[in-house]
């Protein structure tokens, strides 16, 4: 074996200290060894697939001969520890943290309130970070004094890969604007560095930024170890390790190691790892070896030629894009490039090994297709021989193993022809769910030619055609040679370009099994159209698409091309007069309650010093563990073995069913309608459901061990599994609804009908579920304690419920379990009764093993066992006058429960409080809540409310089609009255002046310019043929119910201040309304007001023996009915204070605080006041309201979907917290946009989720927010029965996001009246079911699959009359 290729250690730098690592596994991953081997946990494990951005982490690379330093972001849960050899990573904490302070990039973070959760936040700070100091490197001229060279277009792609789920983006934007040289200040968001009197904000009011960073990314000890290196040819180059990590220098070196006995073992050749990320490619196994060929010298060169750039295989992506940033051709497949996967993947992932994916795999690269169509060839080492071929020769060979070595890849430069008159064309597009990357393409092409004008007939004539499609369904992208043969020598004209396309829709065919494979011919047709029409005689421009990855930057007439959000509306006062921007108005009475402060302890979570459950060090002997679960629905699992491989070998133990102790219960999960078993035994009865754990010294090795498992599944005598509503209507299989929760109907259906001019027969619309992707996956740990009790800390909404599954699992008395949460990383309902099941596991493991066991879910898993939002089959049938009014309205609903009621039993009531928004006349329905061997559907923000308002907002749409006018106007004829509304919430509806929904309404049409907006939409829509404009306007009505809750607040010999709540911090501000309750309450004793008392007050952990009946943090109102214990508390604090504090005062008027609680411990007054704060039967319930605006436009060529604007007005009551509310109302909109247009929660015939991961479900990322978004809160006044006036804001808001479903329907039909003429069929193309979601796919197939095929043809037919 070659001896250069091993070496003994690795050593690097984190955070500037010094790290030398011998020995270790050599598939550990960076992130793996940073969370578990260093104190650093401020790097955060999101999904493990490269594809989220919690992970990220800067790494610096140095260069002794240049003295130069490289920096890039990486996804840590990918980089091998062994690849980082003489690297130096910074972490968030590496930024600055509480002892060393806090960086410009944390504060302002902060400050803008970027943070909710703060899961994904460490990432964000990195990823924003390393834009910074990349920017401030480049040749630009100086910025001025506190900025960054960094410019407003760079700063919003700065975290384009970064996922969060929490914010809505919106300030995550603005905090990462504010270092761009250009920013304007007045235009960013809310945030406490101006005040709101300061029209003139200056850059000094914001936290300093140092030019460059202000951060050592590279300690000179390390530079020096480098320098003192004999061999500086190794210093790019990673180490070897003696476990199996070899390092070959040569290409030779590489031979001689895989014709050693490496390769009797299991073996992985690697570059960046990157590919262990993706779906279908990610390791299934241990490795005990790997080769990295990135210090392979002749695999990283880059040699410009006159005749082209041949590009070694290993070089990065990221690099590659730098190079090509040049002529025409090499421009636009940079362009291209850089919407592959996120930034931090490509800064590390190879050309090379994209290509190789793409050879051995049906792998859909765009990198691949590209370059097919700019005609690449690769350069290939084959044992001892040299081969250049081309790449579409290459891609075409039987699958490589690791003998074929890929060392180039060489890209001609193509030029125009002046002598023969030809002009280059090159085009590249690509179809996928989200503009700026982190999405794979339903398909790509690239397009390169020479176009020539024929004088005779005056039309363009091609030749040198490359046509190369790709990602359609396809083994491998492919040049389409029919068509390149048909186009070329042909007069362009709409019959030449139409006999392309068809002979393109024959060549072009997806494979058997190919998702939305319709929808990808027809988008591949689209781009081939978009590419030949502007050149074709006769056929108006249709513009590029809007995917098209050569947009023109100067064409803002282009939807995508638009600047990103700048603007944001916050708080307005209650005579609804406008109020400037950023501005809010505090009530001074409640101080500091009211005002916009920041998060509390919001610097921890930017510094990653937040300590979440995963954050806890793992205990002595910790064993950790990972669910197996079935594949099956309803099958009698006969057994579970484990295939023989390494992973296996890591396996201590598989708990089960069996080891439930005796007296213990099969329950993973319960509530008021029933239990759900922790185990599938001895059936399984849905896909996904949990059969045992698998328990390893490592998570990462757990996981890999599950994958391991092989399951005997058996179905004799067990009928066909339920997996739909109308399978459970055959079958009669139902939950029970309680008479007490089924919602009351309002007046009669059929006399309404009997009056109605025009009616509605029974007309259909279905909504999917939804994922609750937070972005911290289910997790627990579990320590065995004395005297047969247990700890356990859990992610968790509900740890009083957690404690009860968990005791009655294990047989033990609830006072034997202690569930501590400290805090949550996104909640949205999953944490709630879905948690239970892994805190239960965990518990059982350890109390089994007597040992420690963490359990923290990978993506994968989380998203195929935890279930989601309920779907729901809707019917309605609706009766109304010609003049818009609707007299009656009949609903039939089956919601989809899944297989244990959970909490749906309370969802028909949330479905038609929300549906109840109108006054529909008379009110029925029919609902039925179906039992289905499904995962268990459960709460989801604004649960049932969410379906129930789209399912009113399509029964008015429909209506407003059928009479032909806006559908505002049937809105706003069918609004309630004060009556109608008493009517229809009886026990919510409140006092007349409260009812603020009109005001509302009218005022969002007013500030949004809606009727202005509207007409020039139509205007829009006449002139573009091929993109189309909606805007809708949507009311919401939430129903809020207070809860009991308990609080305590304890003042300490110093007197500080802590206190405790049964309500858990979810990102939501709980934690931070406690703090100004506390201090406005207590603040009656401050002597200076309440300067200085916030700082002293501390928020502890929920502990269910600590402080009981702490309940279920869900529903929008626990911070409220939270802070109404704290009140509580603290008064009775004042009621034992204040005779002390009188005493005191009769000797000296200024008394201070510590004196005070000094001489209240002399007197010996408890300083301990507990509360349990239960709402009046009257005043619990109440409404909330709200309305949103949206504008949208569609590419009617691929379906793409561009959010132009959203505006939000809502009711806050006396908000709080105006910027924790703000947020929480943009952060509910955006999640509620994917609900309605993005997420697609796809399962196999098996019910089993297949959708489970970053790469295929898509959550809204930053790049598909509304370009402009306005979100305003009306402070309405006092609200007797209200936690110092205030309302819920937390979930309402999710429901205004049916306004961009409702405007998406709004341009697809004016793209359907555009097309009626050859919509062959009778109906009216006006008329459509359009489902949620409604992906790009979908709005594809709804505006026609055909339309350019119709329209060349009516083009033709034109064509042909002319010349006759």
């Amino acid at each position: 074996m070659a001896k250069a290729a091993v070496v003994e250690r690795v050593v690097f730098a984190l955070n500037g200290r010094r790290y030398e690592v011998a020995g270790a596994d050599p598939s550990t991953r960076l992130l793996e060894f940073i969370r578990t081997q260093t104190p650093f946990k401020g790097t955060k494990l999101g999904c493990g697939e490269g594809g989220c951005g919690a992970c990220v982490v800067l790494i610096a690379k140095y260069n002794p001969k240049t003295d130069e330093v490289t920096e890039f972001t990486a996804s840590s849960c990918l980089t091998l520890l062994y690849s980082i050899h003489f690297c130096s990573v910074i972490t968030t904490e590496g930024l600055g943290n509480t002892r060393d302070g806090f960086h410009a990039v944390q504060k302002r973070m902060s400050g803008f309130h970027a943070s909710q959760c703060g899961f994904c936040t460490p990432g964000m700070c990195m990823s924003i970070f390393t834009s910074l100091i990349n920017a401030d490197k480049s040749k630009g001229p100086e910025p001025p004094k506190g900025f960054s060279k960094l410019k407003v277009s760079e700063a919003e792609k700065a975290f384009s890969g970064n996922l969060c789920r929490c914010t809505g983006y919106r300030p995550i934007i603005d905090a990462c604007k504010s270092f761009a040289s250009d920013v304007d200040l007045e235009d960013l968001g809310l945030n406490i560095f101006w005040k709101k009197d300061d029209k003139n904000p200056d850059v000094s009011e914001l936290p300093s930024y140092t030019l460059g960073g202000g951060v050592c990314t590279f300690p000179d000890f390390l530079k020096s170890e480098i320098k003192s290196s004999h061999d500086h040819l190794n210093v790019d180059s990673t180490a070897a390790c003696k476990e199996g990590w070899y390092h070959p220098r040569s290409i030779k070196e590489y031979y001689e190691l895989i014709n050693s006995c490496v390769l009797s073992d299991s073996v992985k050749v690697i570059i960046g790892n990157t590919s262990s990320g993706i779906p279908g490619y990610k390791d299934e196994d241990l490795y005990s070896k790997y080769i990295d060929i990135g210090g392979i010298p002749e695999l990283s060169n880059i040699v410009k030629r006159e005749s082209g750039f041949e590009i070694g295989a290993s070089t990065t992506i990221s690099r590659t894009i730098e190079t090509l940033k040049q002529d025409m051709v090499f421009s636009k497949l940079a362009d291209h490039m850089s919407k592959v996967a996120t930034p931090f993947v490509r800064n590390t992932a190879s050309i090379g090994g994209n290509i190789i994916l793409a050879q051995k795999y049906p792998f859909p690269s765009d990198i691949a297709t590209i370059l097919l169509g700019a005609g690449a060839t690769v350069c290939l080492q084959v044992v001892e021989e040299r081969r250049q071929i081309t790449l579409e020769e290459f891609l075409e060979q039987p699958p490589v193993d690791p003998t074929t070595l890929l060392l180039s890849i060489f890209i001609p430069h193509w030029n125009s022809d002046s002598q023969t008159e030809t002009t280059l064309l090159f085009e590249t597009y690509r179809a996928a769910p989200r503009p700026l990357g982190n999405a794979v393409s339903y398909v790509n092409c690239a397009f390169l030619g020479h176009a020539s004008v024929d004088q005779q007939s005056d039309t363009l004539v091609l030749s040198n055609l490359h046509l190369a499609f790709g990602a359609y369904g396809t083994e491998h992208a492919i040049r389409v040679k029919k068509v390149e043969k048909f186009l070329t020598g042909k007069s362009l004209t709409a019959s030449s370009v139409l006999g392309a396309i068809q002979l393109l829709r024959e060549t072009i065919v997806p494979m058997e099994g190919t998702s939305h494979s319709e929808y990808r011919v027809s988008a591949a047709i689209g781009f081939l159209f978009s590419f030949l029409s502007p050149l074709a005689k006769g056929i108006p421009q249709p513009g590029k698409a809007l995917t098209s990855g050569s947009a023109d930057s100067t064409d803002t007439d282009y939807a995508s091309n638009m600047p990103w959000p700048s603007r944001r509306e916050t708080i307005s006062n209650s005579d609804y007069k406008p109020v400037a921007r950023r501005e809010t108005i505090p009530n001074d009475d409640y101080k500091p309650v009211g005002e916009p402060l920041k998060k509390y302890a919001v610097e921890l979570q930017t510094s990653g010093e937040a300590v979440y459950v995963d954050d806890i060090p793992a205990p002595k002997n910790c064993l950790f563990g990972e669910f197996i679960y079935s594949t099956q629905a309803l099958a009698y699992v006969k057994s579970i073995k484990f295939k023989s491989s390494l992973a296996s070998e890591k396996i201590i133990d598989v708990v089960s069913a069996k080891d439930i102790p005796s007296g213990g219960e099969n329950i993973g999960s319960t509530f008021t309608y029933g239990d759900e078993p922790l185990f599938g035994d001895p059936i399984a009865e849905y896909a996904g459901q949990a059969l045992g754990v698998v328990i390893a010294e490592t998570q990462r090795y757990a996981d890999m061990a599950a994958k391991q498992v092989i399951i005997e599944y058996d179905t004799e005598d067990l009928g066909p599994p339920i997996l739909t509503v109308e399978e459970a209507v055959e079958k009669s299989s139902y939950f029970e609804v309680p008479p007490d929760l089924y919602p009351k109907e309002v007046g009669d259906v059929s006399k309404g009908m009997s009056e109605a001019d025009h009616r509605i027969p029974s007309t259909e619309v279905k909504l999917a579920s939804e994922y609750y992707f937070y972005m911290e996956t289910q997790t627990a740990l579990a320590i065995p304690d004395e005297d047969n009790t247990m700890v356990v800390y859990s992610s968790s909404q509900y740890p009083e419920l957690a404690q009860s599954v968990i005791a009655r699992c294990l047989g033990i008395p609830f006072s034997n379990v202690r569930v501590i949460t400290r805090r949550v990383g996104g909640g949205f309902g999953g944490k709630a009764f879905r948690s239970f099941q892994v805190a239960t596991a965990a518990a059982l493991c350890a109390y089994k093993l007597r040992r420690p066991v963490r359990m923290f879910l990978n993506r994968n898993t989380d998203m195929v066992m935890i279930g989601g939002r309920h779907p729901v089959k809707a019917n309605y049938s609706v009766g109304f006058k010609s003049n818009g009014e609707i007299t009656a309205l009949h609903l039939e609903l089956l919601i989809n429960a899944g297989i244990s009621p959970d909490a749906s039993p309370l969802i028909p009531g949330t479905i038609i409080s929300s549906a109840k928004k109108y006054n529909w006349g008379a009110l029925s329905f029919d609902i039925k809540v179906c039992k289905t061997n499904n995962t268990s559907k459960s709460v989801m923000r604004a649960p049932g409310d969410t379906q129930g308002s789209l399912i009113a907002d399509a029964v008015i749409e429909h209506v407003a089609t059928v009479l032909s006018v806006d559908a505002n106007s049937i809105r706003e004829k069918n609004f309630h009255t004060y009556d109608s509304l008493q009517l229809y919430y009886p026990d919510s509806a409140g006092e007349a002046s409260t009812y603020t929904l009109h005001s509302i309404f009218d005022r969002l049409i007013s500030t949004s310019s809606y009727v202005d907006r509207a007409e020039s939409i139509k205007q829009f829509n006449i002139s573009n043929k091929w993109r189309k404009r909606g805007i809708s306007c949507v009311p919401g009505i939430f129903r809020a119910e207070q809860r009991a809750a308990p609080g305590r607040v304890s003042v300490l010999n110093d007197g500080s201040i802590v206190v405790e709540v049964g309500g858990i911090e979810l990102g939501q501000g709980l934690w931070t309304k406690i703090q100004q309750m506390t201090a406005f309450a207590l603040g009656k004793l401050w002597p200076d007001g309440i300067e200085g008392l916030l700082e002293r007050v501390r928020i502890l952990q929920a502990d269910t023996l600590n402080l009981i009946q702490g309940g279920l943090t869900a529903g929008s109102t626990t911070s409220e009915s939270s802070c109404a214990a704290t009140l509580q508390a603290c008064n009775m604090l004042i009621d034992r204070l204040k005779p002390v504090l009188d005493k005191l005062q009769q000797q000296s008027k200024n008394v201070s605080w510590d004196t005070l609680i000094a001489q209240a411990i002399k007197e010996n007054v408890n300083l301990s006041a507990s509360a349990y704060s239960v709402p009046g039967q009257d005043s619990s319930k109440y409404l909330n309201y709200g309305a949103g605006i949206s504008e949208v436009e569609i590419d009617l060529l691929t379906g793409a979907i561009t959010l132009l604007r959203g505006d939000l007005v809502y009711d806050c009551g006396k908000s709080l917290n105006p910027a924790v509310d703000l947020g929480q109302i943009e952060g509910s909109f955006i999640q509620g946009i994917g609900f309605f247009i993005y997420e697609e929660y796809i399962t196999n015939s098996d019910g089993l989720m297949i959708s489970n991961s970053t790469w295929d479900y898509k959550i809204p990322s930053v790049d598909i927010i509304p370009k402009k978004f306005n979100a305003e809160i009306l402070n309405t006044g006092y609200h007797k029965n209200r936690v110092l006036s205030s309302k819920a804001s937390g979930e309402p808001a999710v429901v205004l996001a049916s306004s961009v479903h409702c405007a998406l329907r709004e341009a697809i039909r004016a793209a359907r009246k555009e097309f009626a003429n050859s919509n062959g069929s009778g109906s009216s193309p006006l008329g459509f079911q359009m489902d949620v979601p409604a992906p790009m796919t979908l709005v594809k197939e709804l505006c026609g699959f055909d339309i350019v095929e119709k329209y060349l043809r009516s083009l033709s037919t034109y064509e042909r009359s002319a010349e006759e």
